[in-house]
Protein backbone atom coordinates (compact mmCIF):
# COMPACT_ATOMS: atom_id res chain seq x y z
CA UNK A 1 0.00 0.00 0.00
CA UNK A 2 1.16 3.39 -1.13
CA UNK A 3 2.13 6.05 1.87
CA UNK A 4 0.32 9.24 2.24
CA UNK A 5 1.71 12.47 2.23
CA UNK A 6 -0.81 13.66 4.40
CA UNK A 7 -1.24 12.12 7.72
CA UNK A 8 -4.84 13.19 7.81
CA UNK A 9 -5.65 12.09 4.70
CA UNK A 10 -8.92 10.25 4.75
CA UNK A 11 -10.74 13.28 6.87
CA UNK A 12 -9.82 16.43 4.30
CA UNK A 13 -10.59 13.21 1.09
CA UNK A 14 -14.05 12.92 2.93
CA UNK A 15 -14.10 16.92 3.77
CA UNK A 16 -13.33 17.70 -0.13
CA UNK A 17 -15.78 14.83 -1.70
CA UNK A 18 -18.35 16.31 0.45
CA UNK A 19 -18.00 19.84 -0.50
CA UNK A 20 -18.86 18.97 -3.89
CA UNK A 21 -22.94 19.40 -5.18
CA UNK A 22 -22.68 17.46 -7.71
CA UNK A 23 -21.81 14.50 -6.07
CA UNK A 24 -24.39 15.21 -3.91
CA UNK A 25 -26.90 16.10 -6.65
CA UNK A 26 -26.55 12.42 -8.23
CA UNK A 27 -26.72 11.05 -4.62
CA UNK A 28 -23.06 9.88 -4.55
CA UNK A 29 -21.31 8.94 -1.57
CA UNK A 30 -17.34 7.83 -0.84
CA UNK A 31 -17.40 4.75 0.75
CA UNK A 32 -13.92 3.83 0.71
CA UNK A 33 -10.90 5.49 1.21
CA UNK A 34 -7.33 3.80 2.08
CA UNK A 35 -3.99 5.45 0.91
CA UNK A 36 -4.22 5.16 -2.90
CA UNK A 37 -7.64 3.81 -3.14
CA UNK A 38 -11.12 4.73 -3.58
CA UNK A 39 -15.04 3.66 -3.89
CA UNK A 40 -17.75 5.70 -4.50
CA UNK A 41 -21.15 4.24 -4.54
CA UNK A 42 -24.43 5.52 -6.44
CA UNK A 43 -27.88 4.20 -5.95
CA UNK A 44 -29.64 3.61 -9.20
CA UNK A 45 -32.22 6.38 -9.67
CA UNK A 46 -34.38 6.85 -12.77
CA UNK A 47 -34.03 10.34 -13.08
CA UNK A 48 -30.79 9.84 -13.85
CA UNK A 49 -31.08 7.16 -16.62
CA UNK A 50 -30.83 7.45 -20.42
CA UNK A 51 -33.93 6.88 -22.79
CA UNK A 52 -33.33 3.07 -22.79
CA UNK A 53 -33.10 3.43 -18.94
CA UNK A 54 -29.51 2.73 -18.14
CA UNK A 55 -27.62 4.73 -15.86
CA UNK A 56 -26.40 7.50 -18.08
CA UNK A 57 -22.83 7.62 -19.20
CA UNK A 58 -21.96 10.73 -18.28
CA UNK A 59 -23.18 9.41 -14.53
CA UNK A 60 -20.91 6.11 -14.87
CA UNK A 61 -18.20 8.63 -16.19
CA UNK A 62 -18.56 11.28 -13.05
CA UNK A 63 -18.70 8.81 -10.78
CA UNK A 64 -15.04 7.11 -11.66
CA UNK A 65 -13.31 10.22 -12.30
CA UNK A 66 -14.15 11.63 -8.27
CA UNK A 67 -12.97 7.66 -7.45
CA UNK A 68 -9.61 8.65 -9.89
CA UNK A 69 -9.55 12.02 -8.24
CA UNK A 70 -9.63 11.31 -4.57
CA UNK A 71 -7.45 7.99 -5.04
CA UNK A 72 -4.83 10.52 -6.06
CA UNK A 73 -5.66 13.34 -3.64
CA UNK A 74 -5.56 10.49 -0.99
CA UNK A 75 -1.42 10.45 -1.37
CA UNK A 76 -1.28 14.37 -2.14
CA UNK A 77 0.75 16.26 0.27
CA UNK A 78 -1.26 18.56 3.29
CA UNK A 79 -2.86 22.20 1.33
CA UNK A 80 -2.39 20.62 -2.11
CA UNK A 81 -5.40 20.51 -4.53
CA UNK A 82 -6.14 17.97 -6.94
CA UNK A 83 -7.70 18.42 -10.64
CA UNK A 84 -8.16 16.12 -13.42
CA UNK A 85 -5.97 16.73 -16.45
CA UNK A 86 -7.89 14.06 -19.07
CA UNK A 87 -9.30 10.79 -19.04
CA UNK A 88 -10.36 8.13 -21.29
CA UNK A 89 -13.57 5.47 -20.26
CA UNK A 90 -14.17 2.66 -22.44
CA UNK A 91 -18.09 1.05 -21.65
CA UNK A 92 -18.22 -2.36 -21.69
CA UNK A 93 -22.06 -2.58 -20.44
CA UNK A 94 -25.19 -1.27 -20.04
CA UNK A 95 -25.71 0.34 -16.19
CA UNK A 96 -28.80 -1.57 -15.23
CA UNK A 97 -29.21 -2.50 -11.22
CA UNK A 98 -29.50 -1.64 -7.78
CA UNK A 99 -26.18 0.37 -7.69
CA UNK A 100 -23.02 1.59 -9.31
CA UNK A 101 -19.62 1.15 -7.61
CA UNK A 102 -16.82 3.31 -8.93
CA UNK A 103 -13.34 1.75 -7.84
CA UNK A 104 -10.18 3.16 -8.44
CA UNK A 105 -6.44 2.74 -7.68
CA UNK A 106 -3.65 4.92 -7.98
CA UNK A 107 -1.20 3.29 -10.63
CA UNK A 108 1.39 5.87 -10.59
CA UNK A 109 1.85 8.63 -7.89
CA UNK A 110 4.64 11.43 -9.54
CA UNK A 111 5.36 14.64 -7.47
CA UNK A 112 2.85 16.41 -9.78
CA UNK A 113 1.04 14.27 -12.11
CA UNK A 114 -0.61 10.83 -10.58
CA UNK A 115 -2.08 7.97 -13.35
CA UNK A 116 -5.25 6.26 -11.86
CA UNK A 117 -7.09 3.19 -13.04
CA UNK A 118 -11.04 3.18 -12.11
CA UNK A 119 -13.70 0.50 -13.06
CA UNK A 120 -17.10 0.54 -12.64
CA UNK A 121 -19.67 -2.22 -11.17
CA UNK A 122 -23.01 -2.09 -11.61
CA UNK A 123 -24.67 -4.51 -8.68
CA UNK A 124 -28.03 -6.38 -9.22
CA UNK A 125 -29.99 -8.90 -7.20
CA UNK A 126 -25.64 -9.45 -5.25
CA UNK A 127 -23.82 -9.99 -8.50
CA UNK A 128 -21.46 -7.23 -10.11
CA UNK A 129 -21.19 -6.74 -14.04
CA UNK A 130 -18.13 -4.33 -15.13
CA UNK A 131 -19.86 -2.19 -17.10
CA UNK A 132 -17.05 0.84 -17.25
CA UNK A 133 -13.06 1.19 -17.03
CA UNK A 134 -11.20 4.45 -16.91
CA UNK A 135 -7.93 5.13 -17.14
CA UNK A 136 -7.25 9.12 -15.65
CA UNK A 137 -4.08 11.60 -15.80
CA UNK A 138 -4.60 13.96 -12.55
CA UNK A 139 -2.42 16.83 -11.23
CA UNK A 140 -1.56 17.93 -8.24
CA UNK A 141 -2.05 21.57 -7.75
CA UNK A 142 0.12 23.73 -5.03
CA UNK A 143 0.33 27.32 -4.49
CA UNK A 144 -2.86 27.91 -5.50
CA UNK A 145 -5.03 28.91 -2.58
CA UNK A 146 -8.41 29.34 -4.67
CA UNK A 147 -7.84 25.16 -5.06
CA UNK A 148 -7.29 23.58 -2.28
CA UNK A 149 -9.12 20.03 -1.43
Amino acid sequence: MPEPKNPDYERVVRASFAAQPAMATIGARLTRVVPGETEVRIPFRPDLTQQHGFLHAGVVATALDSACGYAAFSLMPEGAGVLTIEFKTNLLAPAKGEALIARARVVRAGRTITVCQGEAVMVREGAETAVATMMATIMTVRDRPDVVG
